[in-house]
């Protein structure tokens, strides 16, 4: 069965490059990012997980846990690690899973149920593993996005779409296109005109269905 947005993310129990996560628990109360590959040792990955690794202070900043997911094991994890670092000029601070059995990738929807890694196999065995995926404190699925092999990942992208996320989360609001954060937002269809000023304050209505407010201060 396809996973889909506002789905509870699969839990699952699994050997990484820092040692054995459960991952619910592993996740605690933060946001997490799912960021799979199908290979280690790969150009276009190793710059990706670089740029991971180079963002840990916004991660932080939101706490959001990152997460990488490789169909290869822990050991070659630690190893392709040295690479990552040498090429981003920082440590890579976050764990990988050891996925060899597909258990992720097949839990996640990334790989079909009966999908096996051939002797000899190579990345476009496990291509479709290269997906992204924004999980809320409450374990459910709040975005995924999906990556050929040949486009490299944008996490500024990643970094602004979690962002939204958070802004959204639990308020009567959405984001525009190309929103980022402190522009003005969308109120919700669920609030009248009236009900939109007093929670927000002054309501720029552009169309009957479209109204933008300020973006609210979180708590």
């Amino acid at each position: 069965m396809a996973l889909r947005i506002n789905d509870t993310a699969p839990d699952f129990t699994a050997d990484t490059s820092d040692g054995e996560i459960r991952f619910h628990d592993w996740l605690g109360d933060s946001y997490g990012i799912i960021f799979s590959h199908p290979k280690d040792f790969t150009p276009v990955c190793t710059t990706e997980f670089g740029a991971v690794a180079q963002l840990a202070p916004e991660w932080e900043k939101r706490k959001t846990k990152v997460l990488g997911v490789s169909v290869d094991s822990a050991d070659e994890h630690r190893k392709w690690k040295r690479d990552i670092e040498a090429f981003a000029g920082t440590p890579a601070n976050f764990a990988i899973v050891d996925d060899t059995d597909l258990k992720v990738a097949k839990l996640y929807d990334m790989l079909p149920a009966d999908a096996y890694m051939p002797d000899g196999r190579t990345a476009n065995d496990s291509a479709t593993v290269r997906t992204v995926y924004i999980i809320g404190p409450d374990k459910k699925v709040r975005l995924m996005m999906t990556y050929p092999m040949s486009v490299g990942r944008n996490f500024a992208e990643i970094l602004r779409a979690l962002d939204a996320v958070q802004a959204t989360d639990g308020v009567p609001i959405a984001t525009p296109a190309n929103w980022v954060p402190g522009q003005d937002v969308i109120a919700a269809l669920s609030l009248s005109d009236e009900q939109a000023e007093a929670k927000f304050g002054k309501v720029d209505k552009k169309l009957p269905y479209l109204r933008f407010v300020k973006q609210p201060e979180r708590a």
